[in-house]
């Protein structure tokens, strides 16, 4: 999927969202891989949306059904369950079963479901750009059919200043095609197998595939500005200060939107503060305008980890996340841009606290760490070696059944 898309699109490193049937998953090539950045933690979308067309009985595949119906729809919540760059899809369907079970209109479900999903897998796609500083951004899967979707990702990629391309609808869904241009690259470089010793790998993940055939290097280092567009919001700085402005999605329904830009910000300036408070290095709030959405913080550190990588710091954000977790604190997003550096010590600042929450289930702990460990693959040459040495923090500090669950999660993961 991703390789038909770049072969059409001309593009070189893109973010690609495959959307199909049973997965749903980003990928970002790094240092000879295609890295998997972030995946669904239950249900693919297109099961997703299938399912809740099984229950009113439409036949299958109930996308394009979902996608008609939902056009004389209106807006009502769902369940939005966005973890770092993972995301669930099973309790947002059963929400819109049982909605669909209570007597509300089918189309108002339809059209609430689908904006629900498709502004999930958008935000998600958003973190995804943000975090390898890319420009470039490919839809693929056979759920990539759908005109909403293509829409939101599309609005979402001007917004920032990214090229978007969505293949034909011939090359969306599984096809010959995209197998034989993948089949040709790698022919050329002599990446071939004898036919008697192929064979079907059930348990394959594209981020266990060397990559071989010629992708281009990107570098994740970032220019000085003044003003930068995150994920979430317009960052703007000076040497003693931080404004952080959750300006309007404009792919996002404004209601869906207007409620995840007041809880995020108003999450985000009490988490921070409360970490500060039990010893965690984060920025002081100077200020708060919750009518314009906006923070002021104390400016911290001068790169992101991700441009300062290096054993002690990778230590010592694990070593902050197990005190956050003792005190029944998430974190929600904790990547290697959402944490400052000092380029000159080891010292680290855990910012971006939007998605975090309180909570005493080891379940959103060890995704805590999930995510952390994501990012470094996504963004690190030796990301093993980081983690390898750092989980040992944590096991001194924090529960063992965080671990055991963390390797549960792991085994969670998605394959084609």
């Amino acid at each position: 999927h991703l390789e038909v898309g770049r072969h059409f699109s001309g593009f070189s490193t893109p973010v690609c969202l495959n959307a199909s049937g049973a997965n749903a998953h980003l990928l970002g090539y790094h240092d000879g891989y295609y890295r998997v950045l972030g995946e669904t933690m239950d249900t693919g979308v297109g099961n997703a949306l299938d399912k809740f067309a099984r229950h009113v009985g439409w036949a299958h595949p109930g996308g394009p059904q979902i996608e008609k119906t939902a056009i004389d729809g209106s807006f009502f919540d769902l369940p939005y369950i966005v973890k770092g760059m993972d995301f669930s899809f099973s309790g947002l369907t059963t929400a819109a079963i049982t909605a669909y079970d209570q007597g509300h209109p089918i189309e108002d479900v339809c059209f609430s479901l689908q904006e629900t999903i498709f502004s999930i897998l958008t935000e998600v796609s958003e973190r995804a750009l943000s975090l390898l500083h890319c420009d470039e951004f490919i839809l693929g899967g056979g759920v990539g059919n759908n005109t909403r979707l293509q829409d939101m990702l599309e609005t979402m990629c001007t917004d920032r200043g990214a090229k978007f391309f969505a293949p034909e609808p011939r090359f969306l869904s599984d096809n010959a095609g995209m197998i034989a241009i993948l089949g040709s690259y790698m022919f050329d470089v002599g990446d071939t197998i004898p036919i008697e010793d192929s064979h079907v790998l059930s348990n394959f993940r594209p981020n266990t595939v060397k990559v071989t055939w010629p992708v281009p290097s990107r570098s994740l280092s970032t220019t000085s500005r003044s003003t930068i567009q995150g994920s979430e919001a317009l960052v703007e700085f000076d040497a003693n200060t931080v404004w952080k402005r959750r300006l309007p999605k404009p792919y996002r329904n404004p209601a869906m939107d207007l409620r995840l830009r007041r809880h995020r910000t108003n999450v985000e300036a009490r988490l921070t503060h409360e970490a500060r408070k039990i010893g965690i290095p984060t920025p002081l709030i100077k200020g708060i305008d919750p009518l314009n959405f906006t923070l002021e913080f104390q400016k911290v550190g001068d790169a992101d980890l991700s441009e300062g990588l290096n054993q002690k710091r990778v230590e010592n954000v694990v070593n902050y996340l197990a005190l956050l977790h003792s005190f029944g604190i998430v974190h929600g997003d904790p990547t290697t841009r959402n944490i400052r550096i000092d380029s000159t010590s080891d010292k680290v600042y855990l910012i971006d606290f939007g998605l975090g929450f309180h909570t005493d289930n080891i379940e959103d702990y060890a995704m805590d760490l999930h995510i952390f460990k994501e990012s470094l693959v996504g963004t690190s040459s030796n990301y093993e070696e980081l983690w390898n040495r750092a989980i040992s923090v944590y096991e001194a500090q924090g529960s063992p059944h965080v671990l055991t669950r963390l390797q549960e999660i792991e085994l969670r993961g998605r394959y084609l």
